[in-house]
């Protein structure tokens, strides 16, 4: 069951997906309670958008779940929630939220590529962690593309994340706009300029940046033949963290892009949550 929702940030009102655990269902008052003064309101109420086919018709509020955050990639109508995506991740027995950033899905601001709107990820997890219903000892994160950028510099500011995971992301913003010519332009407006004007606002971007001060572990999965942002990307954050002594991991997909063929892109993401869920006595929340 997926939730639209509204929360706040930095004193804006933005925009969110929130799913339940695959199979469960409350109703939409029950809902809207449980979330109330967080990620719903009188003004901003949360959405129902779709109910499970399946249900368990065990009780959803008898224990703490895990959280699992999705920081999508792209900007502004180029970059959206997928919510396939916000489904697939719910089956692994996981709270899952999406932030869609400032300035999309009708919340106010403006997407800054990794700039002000990483407050949105910030704020979420802050209220995730206040809900009854989480364990706020188990809230991991992953960023995919771009939103390597948000999930990383916030697994760096704050400190219950338990796991990190970098999918296909960026991780130097300077190396991004060397090779995206096509995005050059959107990358001198949003944040200011090129690298050489502005090397702060891109190194204040760029995740390889703190590679050193992340505590928590860390998965990179990256295909070898991305084109949008080049496996060299995830091999500088690996080396990085190496040379760290972080606890890192590298699942790398020969031969594949940015996006990967439907099957490989599930067992990927089962392969993701089995090293999520490493060590949390919890076997359940590897179960598909």
């Amino acid at each position: 069951m997926i939730y639209h929702v509204t929360y706040p940030s930095e004193g804006l009102h933005v925009k969110g997906y929130l799913s339940l655990p695959y199979g469960y269902q409350l109703p939409e008052d029950e809902v809207r309670q449980l979330l109330f003064g967080k990620f719903s309101s009188d003004t901003y109420p949360a959405v129902q958008l779709n109910t499970p086919l399946h249900t368990t018709g065990q009780d959803f509020t008898s224990k703490k779940w895990p959280v699992f955050i999705y920081c999508r990639g792209g900007i502004g109508d180029f970059g959206k929630v997928r919510t396939p995506w916000v489904e697939e991740f719910a089956m692994h027995d996981h709270i899952v939220f999406a932030p869609s950033y400032r300035g999309k899905d009708g919340g106010e601001g403006r997407d800054c590529f990794g700039g002000d709107d990483k407050e949105d990820v910030y704020a979420a997890v802050k209220l995730l962690s206040q809900l009854p219903f989480v364990d706020a000892e188990r809230i991991s994160i992953m960023g995919f593309s771009r939103g390597s950028i948000n999930a990383a510099y916030t697994a760096h500011t704050q400190p219950n994340i338990h796991k990190l995971v970098l999918w296909s992301g960026v991780s130097d913003m300077a190396q991004t706009y060397e090779e995206r010519v096509d995005l050059r332009r959107t990358f001198k407006r949003v944040i200011g300029g090129t690298p050489t004007k502005v090397p702060e606002a891109y190194k204040d971007r760029s995740p390889v940046t703190i590679a050193s001060e992340l505590s928590c572990p860390v998965l990179i999965v990256h295909g070898t033949k991305d084109v949008q942002v080049s496996y060299s990307q995830g091999e500088k954050m690996y080396n990085s963290l190496s040379e760290a002594k972080a606890n890192v991991n590298f699942h790398r997909y020969e031969g594949l892009g940015h996006h990967f063929p439907q099957e490989t892109h599930r067992a990927a993401i089962s392969r993701m949550f089995e090293w999520i869920t490493e060590g949390t006595g919890d076997p359940e929340a590897i179960t598909m």
